[in-house]
C-alpha cells in the first residue's frame, strides 16, 4: 500500500533525526521509521497546478516549491545495494526527477537504469568504485548502468537526480548522441554497453539554464495528468542538446577497467586531426605507438588511420554542401596536401567526387534567395503599373 508525505517534510524528518542522534538514514529506513511512527498520509495532498512552469528565481524560492512536491512511499523495502529501475521509477514514467535527500548516510549500490546527478548548489561528494571525488556547483555526471557508486549531499546543498529507464534513453535520447563528431560516437558507444563501469563528467558555468531545466523537468514529475511524462522527456531532451552543443569540451571520461581518462585523447584527435601523426598522439600523451593504437582500436573499433579518415570526410561534406569553398580550399582545411589527392579519397568513400556531391546536396541559391530586390514597377498589379 502507498503513502504520502510531502518533501518539505519527509527532509525536516531527516534533519532532525540526524541532529537527535547523530546518525543518517538512507532513504527506505527513513520511510520505514515515518510509517512506524504514524506519520504519513494515507491519501495525496493537494495536487500542483497543471499549468505552471519555472523560470530564473532564487534556490531558496524553488526549495520552497520543492518542499511542497509529494513523495509516494511504500514501507518495508529494505536498503540494497543492487536497485532495479522498477523500484524507484513509478510505473508510468520514463524519466524520473528528485532532489536527492539531504542528510542520508553513504550506500554504495548499482542500478540498471542511467542516473545523471547535477549539483545545482552546494557540492557533494561521489563515489564512483574505487575512486572518490567532489562535485562542486555546475558539475553533472551521467552514471551509466551497473556502475557501482554513490552520492552522499552536503547538508545545504541541491543535486538534482535524474533516473532514465535504460530502454527509454536508447529509444528517446539516442538520437541525441548520433551527432557527426568523434564524441558523441565515443559517448553513445561507452554508455550502451554492460561490460564494464564507467561513468561521463560535465562541467557546465551555464547553471542558471540547466536549474530552469531541471526545476521544470522535476515538477513535471509530481503532476498525474496524461501530459506530464510527454514533457519531462521533453525537457531532458534540451538537457542533453545542451550539453552536447555546448559542452563536449568540458567532457570527461572514467573507464573502471582502463584506468584513463580516454576522452582526452579522443578530443585531442578531434581537435587536431588536420596535422596529427600517431607518432606526434603518442609523444603528446607520453604512450608507445603500440600501446596507444591498441587503445583505439580497442575503445572506438577503428584504427587511428580510420578515424582521421573519418573526421576529415566528414568536415569535407559539411564544407560542401554549407559552404562555396573550392575543393582545394577544402582540401587545405581538413588536411590534405592536394586537392587530387583528397577526391581521390572522397570517391573511394562515396563513390562519387566531391564535385558530384555537392551538386547533389547542395541546395541551389535559386530556390529560395532572401530579401530578394525586385524593382517597383514589377512589384505591382498589372493594373495598377
Amino acid at each position: 500500500m502507498a503513502y504520502y508525505i510531502t518533501y518539505g517534510e519527509f527532509q525536516r524528518h531527516l534533519k532532525e533525526y540526524y541532529q537527535r542522534t547523530g546518525s543518517r538514514m538512507q532513504f527506505p529506513e527513513m520511510t520505514d521509521y515515518l510509517y512506524r511512527k504514524g506519520l504519513l498520509l494515507a491519501s495525496p495532498p493537494q495536487e500542483l497546478a497543471a499549468n505552471k512552469m519555472y523560470g530564473p528565481m532564487p534556490d531558496e524560492e524553488f526549495d520552497k516549491i520543492m518542499d511542497s512536491f509529494v513523495l509516494t512511499l511504500t514501507p518495508n523495502v529494505s536498503v540494497t545495494s543492487s536497485v532495479n529501475e522498477t523500484d524507484i521509477i513509478p510505473h508510468a514514467r520514463d524519466v524520473f526527477v528528485i532532489r536527492h535527500p539531504r542528510y542520508t548516510r553513504p550506500a554504495p549500490h548499482i542500478h540498471n537504469y542511467f542516473e545523471i546527478d547535477f549539483v545545482a548548489s552546494g557540492q557533494c561528494t561521489f563515489v564512483f568504485e574505487n575512486e572518490k571525488r567532489t562535485m562542486k556547483a555546475g558539475e553533472l555526471c551521467i552514471i551509466a548502468p551497473h556502475s557501482r557508486h554513490d552520492l552522499t549531499i552536503d547538508d545545504e546543498s541541491t543535486v538534482f537526480c535524474i533516473m532514465i529507464r535504460k530502454s527509454t534513453f536508447n529509444t528517446t535520447f539516442f538520437s541525441l548522441m548520433s551527432q557527426k563528431n568523434l564524441l558523441s560516437y565515443f559517448f553513445r558507444t561507452i554508455l550502451q554497453g554492460d561490460s564494464h563501469s564507467n561513468y561521463l563528467l560535465f562541467y557546465s558555468e551555464d547553471i542558471v539554464w540547466l536549474k530552469n531545466l531541471m526545476r521544470n523537468a522535476m515538477s513535471e514529475c509530481y503532476k498525474r495528468d496524461s501530459f506530464s511524462n510527454d514533457n519531462c522527456i521533453s525537457w531532458i531532451h534540451l538537457f542533453f542538446s545542451h550539453l552536447i552543443r555546448d559542452y563536449s569540451k568540458t567532457i570527461q571520461f572514467y573507464n573502471y577497467q582502463m584506468g584513463t581518462d580516454f576522452s582526452l585523447i579522443l578530443q585531442y584527435i578531434q581537435h587536431n586531426y588536420q596535422t596529427l601523426t600517431l607518432a606526434s598522439l603518442a609523444e603528446f600523451f607520453h604512450y608507445s605507438e603500440p600501446h596507444l593504437s591498441t587503445l583505439i582500436k580497442r575503445n572506438t573499433g577503428c584504427s587511428f588511420t580510420a578515424l582521421v579518415k573519418q573526421l576529415r570526410m566528414a568536415d569535407a561534406v559539411s564544407y560542401l554542401t554549407n559552404t562555396k569553398m573550392t575543393v582545394s580550399a577544402i582540401a587545405e582545411c581538413i588536411g590534405y596536401n592536394s586537392a587530387d589527392h583528397f577526391s581521390r579519397v572522397f570517391r573511394s568513400t562515396y563513390k562519387i567526387s566531391p564535385q558530384e556531391y555537392r551538386r547533389k546536396h547542395q541546395t541551389p541559391d535559386e530556390l529560395f534567395t532572401p530579401f530578394e530586390e525586385i524593382s517597383h514597377s514589377a512589384a505591382l498589379p498589372v493594373d495598377e503599373r
